[in-house]
């Protein structure tokens, strides 16, 4: 799978596993960019991968509720009839849960399993790796 990386990204090939830890403010155009690098990799990929988000590393959240909700619905649809697939989110804090609470909500019963985490521990249990293989800067 070839793709252009975002800052903060990285892809466990031996995990099968797109770890994602965006950094300072997390706003639409830094979303947008992530959808279209998510979906070229899904297109690309030659068998279903898990994600994991780290929202710890967040100053603040630029978001809309309405933003979050549409772009959650988005990839619900977009994501169409492809395999099943895991995706955890690390929330810190009311603001970060919220986005990772709303997206998992509007996901819901579909093909992208969505799971907030309080801990790490409790992200890398649910997606079967550990800890250290949560992390970017390896």
């Amino acid at each position: 799978m070839k793709i252009a990386y975002l800052a903060g990204l990285s892809f466990r090939r031996d995990l099968n596993l797109l770890v994602w830890q965006p950094r300072g403010v997390l706003d639409e155009p830094h979303v947008e960019k992530i959808i279209a690098m998510l979906e070229q990799a899904e297109d690309e990929a030659h068998k279903p991968f898990d994600r994991y988000t780290d929202l710890s590393k967040l100053h603040h959240v630029d978001l809309s509720f309405d933003y979050v909700f549409r772009v959650s619905l988005y990839r619900r649809i977009a994501y169409g009839d492809r395999s099943q697939v895991k995706s955890a989110f690390y929330a810190v804090d009311r603001a970060t849960a919220q986005v990772a609470l709303t997206h998992a909500a509007v996901t819901a019963e579909s093909l992208l399993q969505v799971k907030v985490c309080l801990r790490k521990s409790a992200a890398a249990r649910w997606l079967g790796v550990s800890v250290s293989d949560l992390e970017v800067d390896r």
